[in-house]
């Protein structure tokens, strides 16, 4: 049996193989889903793991699902174990037992070679509907997991090869859409069985004992390059607190993130102590998802070509007190710890950019947007439209932030208005990105999206995830913060300003929601932007021509669209003795 050092070349061909895996498991849910919120939205994702239940190779999928894997699959062995067998296949959605949220179902194979279990394919899908008060399982204002809808624990979705009938017919009769949801599911159990087949023949072209060797090989390599990365690092503590608007039950409370990250020579602890007490609402996050955010952070400012997988989590240590909002305890409510998880990136990012300023982005625009509408058709048949709206990057120490692009921690997409409109009933009216919504900075934060929706049925109900209304995304060394969120209902012509957490809000025929994403923070002092970038922005009406003269002492001639040198080097004066700085602030809000 050859060793990584005697053959290197094989072993760098085994771990992409294993990768390559990963990434068909990927490419098979999304070709074969029968969901926008999967085939459109992307919010899914695969991994490939050892006999062990740990994470060897993830596919190339969502950021929120790091460390999301490990937990789903130490809740099935815990409970399996020794009882598994060739053709088992096991579900769960339990966020108190292995699970992040409801709507997020795993579906796990453990992967047998002579009569020994040798690894598992694994996935994570956000499924349409998996019951509960409100259509998508996904509302912000329920009080306890109970309202939330259908809980699996650990179970056996095939025995030995036969399907449980008993959990199918229970999810048929608990959901509101099984067509959908068992389409979805059975392109998760096609991405494990081709993960399945490809493996096998590894074995056989490798041997089981070389393959095994190459797997850990893989973990151990992995930690030894993020040790060695970490090592690089300045060693010091560095704390940052972020808020969130409210839990959409005490509207107006805001609630902190709290995080100290403590690097010594090739390890980094992330605790965060002095977190919120778990709350009212529905955006509660599980330890895994807590990890999950802190990872994705921690991995941006390190090589890229460190893997994510559990030889990545060994040097990195999170710390959350259990009952708190970054580590809840039953019966919190979670569906909607999306919102959480996203603030908790601007969070590590506060911290990490104290440590490391060239490497850091300001706030992005506060993570995507979940929007669900939800009805029945005249034929009492139900619809239910999920749609997570992606948007901006804050601004860079080396570039602005991209604009319209998935924020970091989803790495998802954003629906075709063409595909919303045929498969709902629905019109999606805009698309477009806001001007001036990005904080100013010398690299300004991206322009973030504004989507709106009319209804083409009688009537439907509203829910809608978002934030950053008070809060808005902060700017770093300089950089001013975004503009705010933004709801609107629009209803026999008067238009109504909602709250950023909407639920149970009645739609009638032609009514039209609006969102507006926050704008990302930017970064750096705007005064030093160079007034050719400004006046680029203002062209491409990304920027207009009093936020050009206001926030970044630009002076443009109206009739000619061109730079006014000598009154602009007067503004930037001006501006400057106004707000009268001894240094750039490190962060404004």
């Amino acid at each position: 049996m050859a060793s990584r050092l005697s053959d290197p070349i094989g072993f760098e061909l085994f771990k992409n193989t294993l990768l390559s895996i990963a990434d068909e498991m990927a490419l098979t849910i999304l070709r074969t889903a029968y969901s926008g919120v999967l085939k459109d939205n992307m919010d899914y994702s695969t991994a490939f793991c050892d006999a062990e239940g740990r994470t060897v190779a993830q596919g190339l999928t969502l950021p929120a699902h790091l460390s999301s894997f490990p937990d789903a699959l130490a809740a099935t062995i815990r409970r399996y174990d020794d009882r598994m067998r060739p053709g088992d296949v096991y579900a769960l959605n339990d966020p108190f037992e292995g699970g992040m949220h409801l709507p997020d179902v795993f579906i796990l194979k453990p992967i047998f070679h002579a009569g020994r279990r040798v690894a598992f394919a694994a996935t994570i899908c956000h499924q349409t509907d998996m019951g509960g008060r409100v259509a998508g399982s996904n509302a912000s204002d329920s009080t306890e997991i109970f309202q939330e809808g259908l809980r699996i624990p650990p179970v056996k979705m095939y025995d030995a090869g036969e399907p449980n009938e008993t959990l199918f017919r229970l999810l048929e009769k608990n959901v509101r859409l099984p067509v959908r949801v068992f389409g979805d599911m059975r392109a998760q159990l096609a991405a494990c069985h081709i993960a399945e087949e490809a493996f096998l023949r590894l074995i056989a072209k490798h041997g089981i004992e070389q393959v095994s060797a190459y797997m850990q090989e893989i973990l151990d390599y992995t930690e030894r390059l993020t040790r060695a990365a970490l090592a690089e690092l300045p060693d010091g503590e560095w704390s940052f607190t972020d808020w969130i608007d409210d839990d959409g039950i005490e509207f107006g409370k805001p609630i902190p993130l709290t995080v100290t990250l403590a690097k010594h020579g090739d390890r980094m602890t992330a605790d965060w102590t002095g977190t919120s007490p778990q709350v009212k609402g529905a955006i509660n996050n599980t330890l895994s998802f807590t990890r999950a955010a802190t990872y994705t952070c921690i991995k941006s400012v390190l090589p890229h070509e460190i893997l994510c997988n559990a030889g990545f989590y060994r040097p990195i240590e999170v710390i959350a007190p259990p009952g708190t909002i970054a580590n809840a305890v039953p019966p919190a409510a979670c569906a909607a710890r999306g919102l959480t998880g996203f603030r908790m990136v601007d969070t590590v990012f506060g911290a990490l950019a104290q440590m490391l300023p060239e490497r850091v982005i300001a706030a992005s625009e506060g993570g995507n947007t979940g929007v669900s509408i939800g009805g029945y058709h005249a034929d009492r048949t139900p619809f239910i439209f999920v749609e997570f709206i992606c948007s901006a990057w804050g601004g860079r120490p080396w570039a602005d932030g991209l604009d319209g692009n998935a924020n970091l921690f989803a790495n998802m997409s954003l629906p075709s208005a063409e595909v919303t409109e045929t498969e709902q009933p629905l019109e999606v009216l805009c698309c477009e990105l806001i001007p001036d919504v990005g904080g100013p900075g010398k690299h300004r934060g991206g322009m973030s999206i504004r989507r709106a929706y009319r209804l083409r049925e009688d009537e439907a109900v509203l829910q809608v995830r978002a934030d950053r209304h008070t809060f808005r995304p902060y700017g770093l060394y300089g950089g001013s913060p975004g503009k705010p969120s933004r709801n609107r209902l629009i209803s026999d012509g008067a238009t109504r300003e909602l709250t950023a957490k909407v639920t149970m809000t009645p739609m009638r025929r032609g009514d039209v929601f609006i969102h507006d994403q926050p704008g990302p923070g930017g970064w750096g002092d705007p005064l030093e932007r160079d007034p050719l970038r400004v006046l680029r922005d203002v062209q491409n009406e990304l920027v207009s021509p009093a936020s050009a003269r206001d926030d970044y002492g630009v002076v443009l001639d109206t009739s000619t669209l061109a730079v006014d040198e000598a009154a602009t080097t007067r503004r930037r004066r001006e501006l400057r003795a106004a707000r009268g700085w001894a240094a750039p602030p490190f962060v404004s809000r």
